[in-house]
C-alpha cells in the first residue's frame, strides 16, 4: 500500500505508484514462501487513474462516488497481473 503526498495534480503520484509496482514484481519474481506480493493498494478518488495505470489491484474511490469525502472508503478490486 502507497500514499503518496498530497498534490492537485495527478500524475505527480505516477513515481510512487511506478516504484511499488517495481518492488512488489521484484518480491514475487523472488518466490518467497508465505509471501504472495500479488495486491497494490494504491490509487484514491484524485489519482486512481494513474494508480491503475501504474499497477494498482485496490483503489479507494469513495469520494469520486459520494461526492463527498467519507470515513468509510469504497474499495474496487482490479484482477492482479504479473
Amino acid at each position: 500500500m502507497t500514499m503518496p503526498p498530497y498534490s492537485e495534480n495527478p500524475e505527480d503520484s505516477r513515481p510512487y505508484f511506478k516504484r511499488l509496482k517495481e518492488l512488489s514484481s521484484l518480491i514475487y519474481r523472488e518466490n518467497i514462501p508465505a509471501v504472495s506480493m500479488i495486491e497494490l493498494s494504491m490509487g484514491m478518488s484524485g489519482d486512481f487513474e494513474v494508480a491503475v495505470e501504474e499497477g494498482a489491484t485496490l483503489v479507494r474511490v469513495g469520494t469520486a462516488i459520494s461526492g463527498q469525502e467519507t470515513d468509510c472508503g469504497i474499495f474496487l478490486h482490479i484482477p492482479f497481473e504479473p
